[in-house]
């Protein structure tokens, strides 16, 4: 019988990967709440009107990557291929525009994207991102860029340069957009087709073109800093100055634009060297026109995402050291029936006290036990037998040091352990 595997773009999370993924987000979920961000968990299929109003019919999201179905009552479904939009949804819908200002969620979840597979690009990906929303200053923005600068310090990933850009406002987007059209116009021979269907009613998205033949033509478009409007300008520069205050460094760059239609102003993203050509690792900005669009009341807003996956991959590469997973405490090897039966209640006693403990469940001989106690990385050691039956008293094995301790079978044994435990324990370099 033929075995049927993964699909292509998929990968499955392997126990021996878990500890590096529980590291990772469990620094995710405390940077998060350090700054005041509160868990939110949305669907991962959504109407598919939802991404097409939010993440923009000309973006390659919506024209080329969207996993889009029928269901079974004739309505179109979509599996969410970024989280921002389920988030605003979700916070229109259940009235969180009630609480006080400003509302700060984050989540992580699971994402869909048709598009090739390849190293840091999957068809099914895992996101983290924070989304605030009511406050339209500045401040806003430098303190999310400031968290994702913290997080990325927290997880010791270095040789990030963070670029920052600003797209405007409706308003001086305008006349950018016109400025745009004008120049690929120009240049349309040189155009992919996608990009041709763009160039009125998009431009901007020719900029954010996989294309190299578009890239090429994109390097001379002109830049959306010379069209801002005073109040954009000022803006910017407010966050500059905000950031600068607090010595993150930052380049800026005007070809930023973000792959999705409802940024504004402030766009940002972190960029790594050690990925090739998936060099973005974290991206974000404003979004200050999408509640309003999805029928809410005007509420300035804005957020970051990005892929645990990818993240993943630029930790390996620049090998940075995780935290060790916690072994097996205490592993108690048995020799016959009565003493198998002791083993398991020991066990059970001692996880109850949350204590990661194991015994003999493969009917192995003692010899097997003993090496399977040491493929498992157990800590200490305890053999029961007839003799230890009868006379209440085992000896507890230190498997590091080969020190041995008394310990009373029946009386506080989950204390007694536990002091043993404490009195060995080696904490050694903690990392994150």
């Amino acid at each position: 019988m033929e075995l049927i595997k993964a699909q292509r773009g998929t990968q499955d999370m392997l126990p021996s990967q878990a500890g590096k993924w529980q590291a990772v987000e469990s620094v995710m979920r405390s940077e998060a709440e350090i700054s005041g961000f509160r868990e939110i968990r949305t669907p991962v299929f959504e109407d598919t009107r939802l991404f097409q109003r939010s993440v923009g019919e000309t973006t390659d999201v919506v024209q080329k990557e969207m996993y889009t179905f029928e269901d079974k009552g004739g309505r179109s479904i979509t599996l969410k291929p970024e989280g921002t939009a389920g988030a605003v949804r979700a916070y229109l819908e259940h009235g969180l525009f009630n609480e006080p200002m400003p509302v700060k969620v984050y989540y992580i979840t699971p994402c869909y994207r048709y598009e090739r597979a390849q190293a840091g690009r999957l068809r099914e990906f895992h996101q983290f991102g924070v989304e605030m929303f009511g406050s339209a200053l500045p401040v806003a923005d430098a303190g999310l860029i400031a968290f994702a600068h913290s997080l990325f310090e927290r997880l010791c990933v270095k040789n990030l340069t963070l670029k920052i850009n600003s797209i405007g406002c409706p308003s001086c987007r305008k006349q950018y957009a016109e400025a745009l059209k004008a120049y690929f116009t120009q240049n349309k021979d040189r155009l992919c087709e996608t990009c041709l269907s763009r160039l009125d009613r998009n431009p901007m998205r020719i900029l954010d073109c996989k294309s190299p033949e578009c890239a090429e033509v994109a390097k001379d478009a002109p830049h959306i800093l010379d069209y801002l409007c005073d109040d954009c300008r000022s803006h910017f520069e407010e966050v500059k100055d905000l950031l600068d205050s607090i010595g993150i460094e930052y380049e800026v760059d005007p070809t930023i634009v973000r792959g999705l239609d409802y940024y504004t102003r402030t766009v940002f993203e972190f960029v790594s060297n050690d990925l090739g050509a998936q060099s973005t690792v974290c991206g974000g900005g404003r979004y200050d026109g999408l509640v309003e669009e999805m029928g809410g009341a005007k509420t300035p807003a804005l957020g970051f995402a990005l892929g645990i996956e990818r993240l993943l991959l630029v930790m390996e590469a620049q090998k940075v050291q995780f935290p060790e997973e916690e072994p097996c405490e205490l592993y108690i090897a048995s020799i016959g029936n009565a003493a198998r039966k002791k083993a398991f209640q020991l066990v059970q006693r001692l996880r109850e006290c949350a204590v990661e403990a194991a015994c003999d469940e493969m009917d192995r001989s003692l010899n097997a036990q003993m090496k399977y106690a040491g493929k498992i990385g157990a800590k200490f050691t305890l053999v029961l037998g007839d003799d230890e039956l009868a006379s209440g008293k085992g000896v507890i094995k230190n498997m590091k040091t080969g020190e041995k301790k008394d310990i009373d079978l029946n009386d506080n044994f989950e204390e007694q352990f536990a002091a043993i435990s404490s009195e060995a324990e080696d904490f050694g370099d903690l990392k994150f």
